[in-house]
C-alpha cells in the first residue's frame, strides 16, 4: 500500500472523501496578479510607486517589459497547480506606438488584446482587471476620484469608464465575467477638516462610472475595495470599509476585502460569512500583513486556512472571487509568486479535507467537547501526503525552487 493509500484511509475514517476534495479544489479559479513580476511598475515608464503603497527590496531580475513579464509568467504558471486566471492593472497596457501619445482616460481593449492572446495560449480561465488610480501625475494632492479639482476628477472618472468598457471585451473574449476591482489611494496624511466632502465626491464619481452605459453586467462583475490607511495617508482614507459596503449594497455590485486592509485585530475570515448573507458575490485580495498592509507573500498559516475554510465549508466557491495581491522584491520574485499560489491552493485543499459537515453538526448539537476533540484530531491527519498527490496528478513536483533557481541563473541574472 502506498503512502497516499494509507493517508487516504486515515481520512476515510473521519468520513472525508479525498478524491472529491481533489475534484472540488482543482475547479476553483484563483486570479494571479501580474504585478508581482515587476514590482507594480507597469509599462508606462513609471520608476517608483506612490499613492500609499510600496514594494520593498531590489532583488535582481525584475521584468522590464511585456516580453520579459510574459516569460516570467509562463515559467511560474507552469509550476502552479489549479485553475488560474490572470489579474491585470490598467498600467500594464501594451501601448506600442501609443506610448506617450495617449493617457489612461483613452485606453481601449486593443491595448490589452495581446494579454488575451497570451492568456489563451496558457489555457487560463480568464482575465480580471483593475483601473490604476495611483502612480500617475494626475493624482493631485493624493486624490483622484475624490479630488475637489473637477478636471482631475473628470480624468479619473473617464479612466474608470474606459476600464469597464475594456473589461466587457475581456469578459466576452473568454465567455466568463471579468472581475473589475476599484481601489483608489485617496486620503490625507493628517487629521482632516472635512471628512464628508471627499466621500460625497467619491460617491458621485463612482455613480458616473458605474451608471455609464458602455459596459455590460453580463460580462463584468464590479467590486470596490476599502482600506484603513496607506503610507502618507495615515489619518484619513476616503474609501473606508463602511463607505464601500454601503455603496456596494446600494448599487448592486460587490465588496472586495483585502486581507491586509483592516485593523490588526480584525480578520477577513470572520467577515466572509457576514457578506455571504447579503451579496451574490464577494471578492478577496489575499495578502499577508505584517503589522500593516505590507503585502508579504502569503504562506500556509492560520488566517489563510481560515479564509479557505469559510469558502469551502459554506459551499461558496462560485460566490467568492479569489485574487492574490502581494509583491515582494526582497527575494526571487518568481519564487515569491509561486509560493503564494501554492499556499492558496494548499489552504483550499486543506479546508476541503476536513470533516466540515460533522463539525457543523457537533456545533448545532452544542457538543463542544467532541467538536474540540475532532478539530484537534483533524490537525494531525497526514496532509502533506495528500498535497503531494494533488500536485502529482497535475504533473507537478513539490520542488518548484530548483527550476526557478535555474531560470534565475539562466535568464533573470542576465537582465
Amino acid at each position: 500500500m502506498s503512502m497516499f493509500d494509507e493517508a487516504k484511509k486515515k481520512y476515510q475514517e473521519l468520513g472525508i472523501d479525498v478524491e472529491a476534495a481533489f475534484e472540488k479544489v482543482s475547479k476553483i479559479p484563483v486570479s494571479v496578479h501580474c504585478w508581482q513580476g515587476d514590482d507594480v511598475l507597469g509599462f508606462e515608464g513609471v520608476e517608483s510607486l506612490e499613492g500609499g503603497i510600496q514594494t520593498t527590496g531590489n532583488y535582481p531580475g525584475r521584468a522590464r517589459n511585456f516580453e520579459e513579464l510574459k516569460a516570467d509568467i509562463r515559467k511560474c504558471f507552469a509550476l502552479m497547480p489549479g485553475k488560474k486566471r490572470l489579474n491585470l492593472h490598467a498600467s500594464y497596457a501594451v501601448l506600442g506606438e501609443d506610448l506617450g501619445k495617449i493617457d489612461r482616460d483613452q485606453y481601449t481593449f486593443k491595448h490589452f488584446k495581446p494579454w488575451v492572446d497570451f492568456a489563451k495560449e496558457l489555457g487560463l480561465d480568464g482575465i480580471d482587471f483593475n483601473p490604476t488610480f495611483f502612480a500617475h501625475k494626475k493624482v493631485k494632492d493624493g486624490l483622484s476620484l475624490s479630488s475637489p479639482d473637477e478636471e482631475t476628477r473628470k480624468f479619473w472618472i473617464e479612466h474608470g469608464k474606459r476600464s469597464l468598457e475594456i473589461a466587457t471585451e475581456l469578459g466576452k473574449a473568454f465567455g466568463k465575467p471579468c472581475f473589475v476591482n476599484i481601489w483608489i489611494p485617496d486620503g490625507l496624511k493628517d487629521i482632516p477638516a472635512d471628512r464628508l466632502g471627499p466621500r460625497m465626491r467619491l460617491k458621485d464619481s463612482l455613480d458616473q462610472i458605474i451608471d455609464h452605459p458602455g459596459w455590460d453586467r453580463k460580462h463584468v462583475i464590479v467590486g470596490v475595495e476599502s482600506k484603513v490607511f496607506g503610507i502618507g495617508v495615515e489619518s484619513y482614507t476616503v474609501g473606508n470599509s463602511e463607505f464601500y459596503q454601503n455603496y456596494a449594497a446600494k448599487k448592486g455590485i460587490c465588496c472586495l476585502m483585502d486581507t491586509g486592509h483592516y485593523h490588526p485585530t480584525e480578520v477577513v475570515s470572520d467577515k466572509i460569512s457576514s457578506l455571504l448573507c447579503f451579496y451574490d458575490h464577494l471578492a478577496l485580495h489575499v495578502s499577508r500583513p505584517v503589522r500593516w498592509d505590507s503585502d508579504h507573500v502569503i504562506i500556509f498559516e492560520d488566517e489563510l486556512r481560515e479564509v479557505a475554510k469559510e469558502i469551502i465549508r459554506n459551499h461558496a466557491e462560485d460566490k467568492v472571487i479569489i485574487g492574490l495581491d502581494y509583491f515582494d522584491a526582497s527575494i526571487n520574485r518568481l519564487v515569491a509568486w509561486t509560493t503564494g499560489v501554492h499556499s492558496m491552493q494548499k489552504s483550499l485543499l486543506y479546508a476541503a479535507t476536513l470533516p466540515n459537515e460533522e463539525l457543523k453538526k457537533l456545533q448545532d448539537e452544542a457538543n463542544f467537547s467532541k467538536l474540540l476533540y475532532l478539530q484537534e484530531r483533524a490537525k494531525m491527519l497526514p496532509f502533506s501526503v495528500i498535497w503531494e498527490e494533488y500536485l502529482k496528478r497535475q504533473g507537478l513536483e513539490v520542488d518548484y525552487y530548483t527550476p526557478l533557481k535555474q531560470y534565475e541563473d539562466e535568464v533573470l541574472s542576465k537582465r
